[in-house]
Formats: C-alpha cells, structure tokens, sequence
C-alpha cells in the first residue's frame, strides 16, 4: 500500500507561485496514475491535475490550464504540481491521490481513488 507525504503548500499573494510535492512510500510511484485534487470550504473535492502511467498521459482542468504543471519523477518517487498566476480561487486544501491499475485519471471519479495523501492547505491572498 502506498502512502504521501504532501509539502510545499501556504499562504501566497495573487499571481504569486507554489510547487507541490507528493513523496510516495511503500511502493514505487510508476505504478499508478496519479492525481491532484482540490478542495475548498464548502465544495466538493474536485481534480486538478493527473499524469498518467504512460508518459505524456496529462490532464488539467480548465482554470488550470496555461498555470499548472504536472509531473513525476519516478527516481524520487515523487509527483509534482507546479502552480504559477495563483488566484484566489485557488484556494484550498489539496491532496494526491494514487490509480492503481490502468484505470485512466481523467475519467475515474474522484472517490475511486485508492490511496489518498492527507492533504496540505494553499491560501492565495493579498
């Protein structure tokens, strides 16, 4: 069974930048697809971003595009999620979350998820 460590999160200024990071432990990262979600006071959690087993399998959500960068790097067991032009609606608690399988992240609903970081809080304000 996998499990995260998130880090990188806080309190930045609009237009501002943040890079998450999702060290994985207990089993190696390259075998889920891998996902970022978001989850604001009184929302539903929502998918940010996910990367795929295969390489160059990448999606983002529409506010995300053009800001976010997603990646993996297999040797460090680690996800990323690069977060440039914060806005405010950015806001929240985000959490990695790992696919096992060859399920594909875009399509799998959000509770179907197997393993689950404990999320980490990004505030965007001025």
């Amino acid at each position: 069974q996998v499990q995260f460590v998130e880090s990188g999160g806080g309190l930045v200024q609009p237009g501002g930048s943040l890079r998450l990071s999702c060290a994985a432990f207990g089993d190696t990262l390259d075998n889920y697809a891998i996902g970022w979600f978001r989850q604001a006071p009184g929302k539903e959690r929502e998918r940010v971003s996910c990367i795929g087993r295969v390489e160059g399998s990448l999606y983002y959500e529409d506010s995300a595009k053009g800001r976010f960068t997603i990646s993996r790097d297999n040797a460090k067991n680690t996800v990323f999620l690069q977060m440039n032009s914060l806005k405010p609606e950015d806001t929240g608690v985000y959490y990695c979350a790992a696919l096992s399988g060859f399920r594909r992240c875009v399509t799998t609903p959000v509770w179907d998820y197997d393993f689950w970081g404990r999320g980490i809080q990004v505030t965007v304000s001025s």
